[in-house]
């Protein structure tokens, strides 16, 4: 079962604003093989290219499988410090705010029930390592996972204590087993009332049924009043597909797999060659795409 909560929204788009006639496009970016390699290297012409688009007046989302709290410190280095965020493949939106406590407001917040899916994928896979996202904190887990994984305090408690509260998120890892492996036990466990995908490593995000980076967006995307044909998305991996599919462009990664640029309008460079910055330089010189 669905939970969620909303703060009312108070109109701060956290870009400066657009020239006059100029209609802001909302150009929502992931971040782990989009925005920085999986090394965590932002190279410096992404960190200008998402400069220029804001000082343009556009709206840059960084959307992320990520927890709020490891997305922060890039806004940050990204000199983003009022605008909105997308966290935890969607169940978490929050608005950067430098006057609040932790520097944002978290504006929406869904959260479920992860016992069934917790006990389900526990008869497959006793080997693997469980956490669950607590939000602005960092995560209860099972057993650490691999250095720099996962961010924030951890705090490693028995298996039915991931389950003694609603939560945002369920990560599932299993360094033994392959990406390939966790399609094909989604697929036969067949998981209900809940949303996954299936990371480039051993790796399984669960959210809420209905959550994804797509209806954070449409959510954030309400808020900012940008035309919906003003949507521009750029991803690599699995949770993107239903964000690619959601922007009037989206647009994949050239290392992204199949699926994902089948998903996409169009396909720019992979991660090595920056792609993601000639999709940001055309939202400012116009060029044709597709």
């Amino acid at each position: 079962m669905n939970r969620s909560r909303t703060r009312a929204a108070h109109g701060v788009t956290g870009s400066p604003a657009p020239s006059p006639g100029v209609v802001p496009w909302l150009v929502a970016l992931d971040i782990d093989g989009t925005l920085v390699t999986y090394d965590e290297v932002l190279s410096d012409a992404a960190r200008d290219a998402v400069a220029d688009v804001r000082a343009a007046g556009h709206h840059v989302v960084l959307a992320s499988g990520r927890s709020l709290i490891s997305m922060t410190p890039l806004a940050a280095e990204l000199k983003i410090d009022e605008g909105w965020i997308v966290a935890s493949n969607g169940a978490v939106v929050a608005r950067l705010d430098p006057a609040a406590q932790e520097g944002y407001v978290l504006e929406h917040v869904e959260t479920f029930d992860p016992e069934p899916a917790l006990r389900l994928l526990r008869e497959h896979l006793p080997e693997a390592r469980y956490a669950v996202e607590d939000v602005g904190i960092g995560f209860r887990l099972t057993e650490h996972f691999p250095d720099g994984e996962l961010q924030g305090k951890h705090e490693i408690v028995d298996f039915e204590e991931l389950w003694a509260g609603d939560v945002t998120r369920v990560v599932v890892r299993a360094p033994g087993r392959t990406s390939a492996d966790f399609h094909r036990l989604a697929e036969a466990v067949g998981l209900e009332d809940v949303t996954y995908a299936v990371g480039w490593s051993a790796w399984m995000d669960i959210a809420p049924m209905g959550v994804t980076k797509a209806s954070a967006l449409e959510r954030v995307r309400g808020e900012l009043g940008v035309p919906a044909e003003r949507t521009i998305a750029v991803g690599d991996g699995a949770n993107d597909i239903d964000m690619l599919r959601w922007a009037a462009r989206g647009v994949a990664m050239g290392h992204a797999s199949e699926p994902v640029r089948s998903a996409a309008d169009e396909v720019t460079a992979g991660i090595e060659g920056d792609g993601v910055v000639a999709v940001l330089r055309s939202v400012l010189d116009s060029r044709p795409h597709g």
